[in-house]
C-alpha cells in the first residue's frame, strides 16, 4: 500500500491531476490505505467501514486520523454493502470521470501485483535454493491476498498449494469444496472474531473464475453479472473446469471457527512463544488440516495481536502488548461521517466535499 501511495502521487503530481479515492474495508486494509494515502498531495481518501463491525482498536486506528484529505464513513450495514457501494459508483462513469474516482483497495490491480512479490520473497527464503514446492496458507475473505498468490503461481513459482482459510463465514471454503458460489444476505453474514473476514461476497474470486474457465470473458461476466444477481448463486461443480481445479491450480481450502482460533491462538503461544491474531490463527488452523511434512508451509499473518484484544485476553488470559506508538490511541479525538447504505449518499457526500476543495 505504501507502495501504491507514492506511486499515486508521483503521476497525479506528472499528470497535474488529482484523485478522490472510493474504498471499502472490513478492518485492516482500510488503516493501510488511509497511512499510506495521509498528506499526499492530490489524493482525498473517502473510506467505508461497517459501522460497529471492526475492533475497538480497528475504529481508532482509522477514526482518530485528522488529515485534511482522509474521510471515514462508517455504513450502517455489512461490508458486503460497503464493497457493492464502490462497485456502483465505479460502474456510474460519469459521475466517475466528473469526480476522478479510483480504488486503492484490492479492486486496484497495482495494489494486487504489489502483493505477488511477497510470494516470490517468502519462497525463496524458505526454498534456500532449491526448486522443491511451498505451501501456503492464506486467512481470506474477499480473495484478494490468496488471488496475489494465484498470480505468482501461474508466473510460474513452484506452489504446490495454495490453502484458503475461512471463518464462519465460509462462502469461499463452500465454493471450492463443492463449486457452488452463494452468497449470504446480511443477516446470514455473520459477525465473528476474526472480523476482518466477515465477509460473503469476495470480489477478487470473479479474477479466479476467469481464469478457471480459460479465460472466457462472456462466460464470466454471465455468472457474475447475470446468474449471480438473479440467483443470488452459481454452481459450477458439474463443469470439467472445476473437476480439475485443485490439480491445475492447487487451491485447497477449511474453515475455521471461535473455538478454533482460541485454541490455535494459545497452542501457538505455548509451543513457539509467539501471540498471532485471530485471522492469522484461521490461517494456521486450516493450514494444519493440509500441511504435509514433505513440503514447507508458510502462513501469512494478517495483523498485530493488539488490534483483537478481547480475543487474546480470551484466549490467554492476558492482553496482548501494544506497541508504544499505539499509547492512548481509543482516547483520540475521532473523525467519521455514518451514512446509510446508499451509494446515492456516497455519491452526495463525496460531491459535497470535492467541489470547491483542494488536494
Amino acid at each position: 500500500m505504501q507502495l501504491l501511495g507514492n506511486l499515486l502521487e508521483y503521476e497525479l503530481a506528472r499528470r497535474h491531476d488529482e484523485l478522490n479515492i472510493l474504498g471499502a474495508t472490513s478492518g485492516d486494509t482500510g488503516s493501510a490505505a488511509e497511512y499510506a494515502m495521509r498528506g499526499k498531495k492530490g489524493v482525498r481518501v473517502f473510506m467505508m467501514s461497517p459501522l460497529g463491525r471492526m475492533s475497538s482498536f480497528q475504529q481508532a486506528q482509522m477514526f482518530s486520523l485528522q488529515d485534511d484529505n482522509i474521510h471515514n464513513i462508517a455504513i450502517d450495514g455489512v461490508f458486503d454493502d460497503c464493497q457493492d457501494i464502490v462497485k456502483c459508483v465505479s460502474s456510474d462513469l460519469e459521475f466517475k470521470r466528473r469526480y476522478k474516482i479510483g480504488a486503492v483497495n484490492s479492486i486496484n490491480w497495482a495494489r494486487l501485483v504489489a502483493q505477488v512479490v511477497y510470494y516470490f520473497s517468502g519462497y525463496f527464503q524458505v526454498s534456500e535454493g532449491r526448486s522443491a514446492g511451498v505451501d501456503f496458507s492464506v486467512p481470506s475473505g474477499n480473495f484478494g491476498n490468496i488471488c496475489a498468490g494465484h498470480v505468482a503461481r501461474m508466473m510460474g513459482l513452484p506452489i504446490s498449494r495454495l490453502v484458503l482459510a475461512t471463518n464462519e463465514n465460509d462462502v469461499l471454503d463452500e465454493f471450492f469444496r463443492s463449486g457452488i458460489y452463494r452468497v449470504r444476505s446480511r443477516a446470514d453474514t455473520l459477525e465473528t472474531s476474526s472480523p476482518s473476514m466477515d465477509i460473503s461476497k469476495a470480489s477478487n474470486l470473479e479474477r479466479f473464475v476467469f481464469d478457471l474457465l480459460g479465460r472466457d470473458a462472456r462466460r464470466t461476466k454471465s455468472l457474475f453479472e447475470n446468474q449471480l444477481w438473479e440467483c443470488g448463486s452459481f454452481d459450477l461443480s458439474g463443469d470439467p473446469s472445476f473437476v480439475t481445479a485443485a490439480a491445475r491450480f492447487g487451491f485447497r481450502s477449511g474453515r475455521s471457527t471461535h473455538a478454533d482460533r482460541l485454541a490455535t491462538i494459545r497452542d501457538t503461544w505455548e509451543r513457539y512463544n509467539t501471540m498471532i491474531d485471530p485471522h492469522t490463527a484461521d490461517g494456521v488452523t486450516v493450514g494444519r488440516m493440509h500441511a504435509s511434512p514433505e513440503t514447507p508451509m508458510l502462513v501469512l499473518e494478517t495483523a498485530q495481536p493488539i488490534k483483537f484484544a478481547t480475543t487474546i485476553k480470551e484466549a490467554l488470559g492476558r492482553q496482548p502488548d501494544r506497541p508504544q506508538r499505539f499509547d492512548g490511541l481509543e482516547g483520540l479525538p475521532r473523525r467519521v461521517k455514518v451514512l446509510p447504505p446508499n451509494a446515492q449518499a456516497i455519491k452526495n457526500y463525496i460531491a459535497d466535499i470535492t467541489q470547491g476543495a483542494t488536494c
